[in-house]
């Protein structure tokens, strides 16, 4: 069985290992959600990643949810990610865009004239979003017009020819974590009682309508997708995930999209009911250290495995994982502050 340092063809690329970084929002980009210049540095620190996926960013102005993040659907926006892609391909490695819109996630303080936030219903979450602003109690957000709906799965298209330009290697759609698309999914979340509510199929119809606009953009091998099932964020709930997950496998199988990300970050198990249920290339995150993810591999459960939090104070996880060299520990306070502290000043481990 293939370890964590042997290749894998991924659609019309070759990965040089299966050390994946995973995307990780930084709050790196200013609020006009432009990469800073230091965000190219960052990715190309962790270039020798088999491959990076870049944190969430934005298809469209009302899709931001937080401070400080980035997006895809301006000129500015492609500009700046240009440089970042151009660092990382400099440095020999590959980058795909993770596309997200936060949906019911934003706040009126975030999004363009102080607008409502969408969602599927109109649910609020419990709690605060945490802002530069300070904290600020989730809204009620709009429930979608049934017209509106397929405009939105487009901007994922949209953005993706903008990733593209960008100069990606390929793109992710952020279908986990508590986000739009996973808001369709979760019949506690969707109330609706059009086509885009009630049944499974209903539920998953903005998600696939979404995935085929990156697709028909992109090429299915160029387009890849993360879930997390039941995931203990954002009111997540997903009383039916057993029935909506492994029908979510069968259309993406038919898509023949590059891979399928499962996070196992909640009380479905996402690896074991996805691995077998998915036709491509499959990708296990969450929790992993070298050894967890060798076995992974080893028992065929995986054909890669996504490291998160390991690659923030190790831009050379590769290296030390292959060499057994010790990992840094990073600093949780500032992984989403301003600057370059705790972002792009953790040292590579010294040559011998």
């Amino acid at each position: 069985m293939p370890s964590l340092f042997d290749p894998l063809v991924l659609g019309p690329l070759t990965l040089p290992n299966r050390v994946v970084m995973a995307p990780m929002t930084r709050s790196r980009a200013d609020d006009a959600g432009v990469p800073a210049d230091i965000v190219a540095e960052y990715y190309a620190q962790r270039a020798t990643a088999g491959l990076i996926v870049s944190e969430a960013t934005c298809v469209s102005p009302m899709a931001k949810g937080y401070s400080r993040i980035p997006g895809l659907h301006s000129p500015a926006q492609v500009e700046g990610w240009r440089k970042v892609t151009q660092a990382v391909h400099a440095g020999g490695g590959r980058i795909f865009a993770q596309l997200f819109h936060t949906g019911r996630v934003a706040v009126p303080a975030l999004l363009p004239g102080g607008a409502q936030p969408v969602a599927p219903s109109a649910i609020a979450i419990n709690g605060k979003n945490y802002t530069d602003l300070g904290p600020i109690d989730y809204v009620v957000p709009r429930a979608l017009e049934t017209d509106e709906v397929p405009d939105v799965a487009a901007e994922f298209g949209a953005a993706a020819k903008h990733a593209l330009e960008a100069g990606f290697d390929g793109v992710e759609l952020h279908a986990a974590s508590g986000y739009l698309a996973h808001q369709f999914l979760d019949a506690s979340i969707n109330q609706r009682t059009d086509r885009y509510g009630g049944s499974v199929a209903n539920r998953m119809r903005f998600l696939l309508e979404a995935i085929d606009s990156m697709i028909d953009v992109a090429g299915a091998g160029r387009v890849g997708i993360k879930i997390s099932p039941r995931i203990k964020f954002n009111d997540v709930a997903e009383p039916d995930a057993e029935v909506v997950y492994p029908a979510l496998a069968r259309e993406l199988s038919a898509r023949k999209i590059a891979y399928l990300h499962g996070a196992h970050q909640g009380g479905y198990e996402v690896h074991a009911h996805m691995r077998p249920a998915f036709g491509g290339l499959y990708f296990a995150g969450a929790g992993f250290d070298k050894a967890k993810g060798e076995a992974m591999l080893e028992a065929g459960a995986s054909d890669t495995v996504v490291f998160g939090k390991h690659f923030i104070a190790n831009p050379d996880l590769p290296r030390r994982m292959r060499d057994n060299i010790a990992l840094a520990e990073g600093d949780s306070k500032t992984h989403y502050s301003k600057g370059p502290a705790g972002y792009c000043d953790y040292p590579a481990a010294p040559q011998v």
